[in-house]
């Protein structure tokens, strides 16, 4: 049966929480083997389950599609951070213990593992590998390769992947095919994490530096797809595996349908864009609503050999927008950030680039149960912010609202606040420009990567009202490679930001925004933030007993963020908007996630 929170979602309010009954089954506390496992209560999924519910198990394999990219990459390996690399690749290529489904707030079922265990409290969880489960060479995945991938991922992969294994007090096979991890810490969702981890091939990188791959050091995968050709730079193939071992999963049943996935890379947006019109590309995803609207009459699109298809979804908006880099000054001062929120009129630059069709982002969870409530902070999740109420900006216990302007290109009310804010922060209008009292002037570099044209219009627009608040303000646009090491760095003032959320955040929220990240070069906490408020609210959500409050202390996150002033929001993507060739096709049923990598093109398919 499904949790009360995805009942929620659905829109079908519970009586009451169901929770996993752990059976013992010796005096050592073994739980019963489990074929899926959930964050709270039970997977919606029986046993016996055929494909995953908004998959078609009927959909015929074959085709071949193009898929557009920006910029360029120069790595094959997504699992270090040496590199710039297809996003799309850790999707298509490898497999983990376990698989997500797109309808569940956070719920896995069997993959590389036939069976998962785990006790009452979590402290542990055993996984048993199917025999069947190979590497694309047609080798065994072994214990060995699991314990193997998680060592060596967790000291030299990516910073994302070490989280995770600072948390494992130790990993052990306890049969042929069963491996166990044991928990350092009381967090439930370290179980569920543990099955989510991509699994390696040990022989591969014997006598090899794993970091320090190079770009024809493809990793081994047991996925659907292998990387068959490329071409540094600008293109990968990627080739639907015949053989591959996990075709007739309930988890894959109707998946991973087209025999040819190409992506092609462009040197910005609008080459893609042409590309597209021209029919060089498939498929491509639109997040601007002005553009959907008013930009596909071109000749293929009006001959209905491309088609346009919107996604609804029940994800929450994730944050979107310009983030500020709260390391260095002046942005370590909240009401610097909170002037230059002031000064973004939203309303004006959403009108000029979508026509006032998206909504604007109000919170890092906002469209969704998740979200924080309006005004005074109430119930548990007041309990658990009131510690941090006087350290904190104002506006964690009373309530924030973003800045809502007339409209018009002046914004006079909004500079006039953010002039305000300035002068209690030390800035003072001199000959036209802000200056503190040591004579400098308030300055800001945009760093932008290059391609990205909407990102560039809307600094464009920005720069304006900058430049009238007395801002010396410029946009920098640097080339994939350099845009990735000097984020990765934390090299800039101010720069695009772009979070995705899902309906179970859990410990990915300390990589993204707590404490310790934001020294870690790599993280995704690319504004630095160091709340102790933030870093409670996440130990609260991973601590959580119940659904009641897992959602208060969300709720607590998502304020001790806001208040915190870190990005300013740009609009949410309500609905995901894909055009497509007119033989990409898709199932009925749609998943509560909506679009994505795991949606377009996992259960897509090619017909004539």
């Amino acid at each position: 049966m499904r949790s009360v929170f995805f009942q929620k979602i659905r829109g079908v309010y519970a009586a009451s929480i169901l929770t996993t009954a752990a059976i013992l089954i010796d005096s050592a506390a073994h739980a019963e083997s489990a074929h899926g496992i959930a964050m709270y209560g039970e997977p919606a999924l029986p046993q016996d389950f055929v494909s995953l519910p908004y998959a078609n198990p009927d959909a015929p394999k074959g085709g071949a599609i193009v898929l557009g990219n920006t910029g360029g990459f120069d790595s094959l390996n997504p699992y270090i951070a040496k590199g710039t690399v297809p996003w799309q690749l850790r999707f298509f290529t490898h497999e983990s213990l376990m698989g997500r489904t797109q309808d569940e707030p956070f719920a896995l079922y069997g993959l590389i593992a036939e069976s998962i265990n785990t006790d009452e409290d979590r402290t542990w969880v055993e996984f048993t590998l199917r025999s069947e489960a190979t590497f694309s060479d047609n080798s065994p995945i072994t214990v060995e390769d699991v314990i193997w991938s998680f060592e060596t991922l967790g000291t030299e992969g990516h910073p994302r992947y070490r989280g995770l294994w600072s948390k494992i007090s130790s990993v052990e096979q306890t049969g042929p095919s069963s491996v166990r991890f044991t928990f350092g810490e009381e967090n439930r969702e370290l179980a569920l994490l543990v099955g989510m981890r991509p699994i390696l091939q040990k022989s591969q990188w014997e006598g090899k530096e794993f970091a320090d791959a190079k770009i024809a050091d493809i990793p081994m995968g047991s996925g659907p797809y292998v990387i068959t050709k490329y071409d540094a730079g600008r293109s990968v193939q990627l080739t639907r595996n015949e053989n591959y071992w996990g075709a007739d999963l309930p988890l894959r049943r109707g998946t991973n349908n087209f025999d040819q996935i190409t992506l092609d890379f462009y040197g910005d947006s609008t080459a893609q864009d042409e590309a597209f019109k021209a029919g060089q590309v498939s498929a491509q995803r639109e997040f601007n609503a002005e553009r959907w609207n008013s930009r596909y009459d071109f000749p293929r699109a009006v001959a209905g050999d491309v088609v346009k298809t919107e996604i609804p979804h029940k994800k929450p908006s994730g944050m979107t927008g310009f983030v500020m880099n709260s390391r260095r000054a002046p942005f370590d001062d909240w009401r610097v950030r909170e002037a230059l929120i002031q000064a973004f009129n939203f309303e004006f630059i959403n009108g000029a680039l979508t026509g006032g069709a998206q909504p604007r982002i109000t919170s890092y969870f906002s469209n969704s149960l998740l979200a924080m409530q309006e005004g005074q902070v109430q119930g548990r999740t007041a309990e658990l912010l009131a510690p941090f109420a006087a350290d904190m900006p104002p506006g964690l216990m009373e309530g924030y609202v973003l800045p809502v302007s007339d409209g018009s290109e002046r914004n006079r009310q909004g500079l006039r606040s953010a002039i305000a804010l300035l002068k209690e922060a030390g800035w003072a209008p001199v000959d036209g420009m802000m200056q503190n009292a040591d004579g400098e002037s308030l300055s800001l570099t945009i760093l932008l990567a290059q391609g990205k044209s909407e990102h560039k219009a809307i600094a464009d627009l920005y720069l304006g009202a900058l430049k009238r608040l007395g801002v010396a303000a410029e946009v920098e646009t640097v080339d994939n490679a350099q845009y990735v090491e000097r984020t990765g760095k934390f090299d800039f003032d101010v720069t695009y930001y772009r979070r995705s959320l899902s309906l179970s955040p859990g410990n990915e929220q300390q990589f993204y925004w707590g404490s310790p990240s934001a020294s870690m070069e790599g993280s995704r906490n690319l504004m630095g933030a160091q709340s102790p408020a933030v870093d409670a609210m996440v130990d609260a959500m991973l601590k959580a007993g119940s659904q009641d409050d897992f959602v208060a202390a969300v709720r607590g996150l998502d304020r001790a963020l806001m208040t915190g002033r870190y990005v300013i929001p740009f609009w949410q993507f309500t609905t995901g908007r894909i055009a497509h060739v007119k033989e990409m096709k898709y199932p009925e049923n749609l998943p509560i996630y909506g679009d994505g990598p795991y949606y377009m093109p996992e259960v897509w398919w090619w017909e004539d």
